[in-house]
């Protein structure tokens, strides 16, 4: 997938210092995105991404740079939902909005779903701008839904059809 500014296609073993940065060490970006914390890019286990056939890069397309990732999870044949974390340096640039975009042409257009779900933690209200931006309208809110770094967790749920 590209787009103005962006590529988005597979995690590949040169990725593992920018996924390890922007994802798996930043602390801003795991209060808001579900990843295991990595202390150390010398443990961290990048393996199991790079086997994740749902899992794609986010990458500036002038550098190929990984500024972040996005994927789909319980694609059911019909809808899937769709999560996105983007490295707090990237922040409030539109990059997550442009991303999400295209991915929900992708699910839509390459995997032929008809409904793309994403949901975000109370709070998150940048994220419920994203999903706005790409056309995306309310759903649910399903309180306590998900335990998350020690604490239970309200999500709130978006939705876009075909």
């Amino acid at each position: 997938m590209i787009t103005e500014r962006l590529e988005i296609n597979r995690i590949t073993p040169n990725d593992k210092e920018d996924y390890f940065r922007n994802i798996s060490n930043d602390k801003k970006v795991l209060e808001t995105f579900v990843c295991a914390y990595a202390e150390s890019l010398e443990k961290f286990d990048f393996d199991p991404y790079l086997k994740m056939e749902n899992l794609f890069a986010i990458r500036i397309k002038e550098t190929g740079k990984l500024i972040g990732i996005i994927l789909y999870f319980d694609n059911n044949g019909e809808s899937c939902e769709i999560g996105y974390g983007i490295g707090s340096e990237y922040w409030n640039k539109g990059y997550a909005t442009e991303a999400v975009a295209a991915f929900i042409e992708y699910c839509f257009y390459d995997l032929n779903l008809k409904k793309v779900y994403a949901s975000y933690f109370t709070g998150n209200d940048s994220s419920q701008k994203v999903m706005k931006k790409c056309g995306m309208t309310y759903d649910r809110f399903v309180e306590k839904e998900f335990e998350y770094l020690g604490e239970e967790r309200d999500l709130t749920y978006y939705v876009i059809e075909r």
